[in-house]
């Protein structure tokens, strides 16, 4: 199955607050295989459910070689002191800026035979599990950005032939 269209920037289900999956049945099954399939192109470390349109608490993830995916994420951990790392975004194409981020995060959640499941990284993999879950809290990255480059990116927004 290809990927999913990745909603861009503006598309009201990227601010909108996720709804936890209460049932896990065909619909959330046909989900994960959706988020999976959408995150396995080169240069993707995760995939919320809302960037492709659908409002439930679940992502995939792709990072280091490592594929798959959890619903119902919750971050029970971060630590480390919040460093700025580059960021980006498949919603807001193009843009990259430096974004506090903790070292190291773990999140909790289940899988589709409702067990649970327990993620935990450093560098790419924290990054991913914070930027993920900030999605499914109907927030961007570049929400978290300081006051100048946050005007920057929207400046580059307005300019894009995407938006």
């Amino acid at each position: 199955m290809p990927e999913r269209q990745i909603r861009l920037f503006g598309d009201p289900v990227l601010k909108t607050v996720s709804a936890p999956i209460e049932i896990i049945d065909d619909r959330v099954t046909r989900l994960v295989v959706d988020l999976l399939d959408s995150v396995r192109l080169p240069g993707r470390a995760g995939v919320a459910a809302a960037q492709i349109g659908v409002n439930l608490r679940a992502f995939s993830y792709n990072v280091d070689g490592v594929i798959g995916y959890i619903l119902n994420p919750v971050v029970v951990e971060v630590s480390g002191e919040p460093a700025l790392v580059e960021e980006g975004c498949l919603s807001v194409p193009g843009l990259w800026y430096p974004t506090k981020r903790y070292p190291f995060a773990r999140v909790t959640g289940t899988d589709l035979a409702g067990e649970p499941v327990e993620l935990a990284g450093d560098g790419l993999m924290a990054q991913a599990l914070q930027h993920e879950t900030d999605h499914l809290d109907g927030f961007l990255y570049i929400d978290k950005l300081d006051k100048e480059n946050r005007r920057a990116a929207m400046k580059e927004i307005r300019e894009s032939d995407w938006f």
